[in-house]
């Protein structure tokens, strides 16, 4: 019976991707919960200190881009190259080297957080492939390939 419902926990916000091929935000948040509980087999007292962790990631994770968005400073935004000056095209560069960097800091940052959180490194490993894997099967719901599976 326990294991029905946790099954159905997961699979009721799967289910609501494959009708609504545009999520909210909130939609998208559930689905990443019951993938990301799913795919590190989490019990409730480990879920009870993941997911405040990860949490204090995304909003990390979130200010980063943020940043990066307010300031513009990115060389990929950058369409004509010719147009610039040497020392623009240096602080482009430089910027983008920068920006690389605070996120491989907060990476870091929160690998070391998960590996003393007392989460098994086999989980936080999976934590890491549950990522990749949900942005690619997000990416797939949003050009019409269906929801995460």
């Amino acid at each position: 019976m326990k294991r029905l419902i946790i099954a159905l926990f997961i699979l009721f916000p799967l289910l609501g991707l494959a009708q609504n091929p545009r999520m909210g935000d909130e939609k998208i948040e559930a689905t990443k919960i019951a993938f990301f509980t799913q795919k590190l087999g989490l019990s409730a007292d480990e879920a009870k200190i993941f997911w405040p962790i990860y949490n204090d990631y995304q909003k990390e994770q979130a200010a980063l881009r943020s940043d990066r968005m307010r300031s513009m400073i990115s060389f990929r935004r950058v369409t004509e190259i010719d147009d610039l000056t040497d020392a623009q095209i240096q602080t482009l560069i430089a910027g983008d080297f920068d920006y690389k960097q605070r996120d491989l800091n907060i990476e870091k940052k929160y690998y070391a957080r998960f590996k003393a959180s007392g989460l098994s490194i086999k989980q936080i490993g999976k934590f890491y492939r549950a990522q990749e894997a949900f942005k690619k099967e997000l990416l797939s719901h949003y050009r019409g390939g269906g929801g995460p599976k």
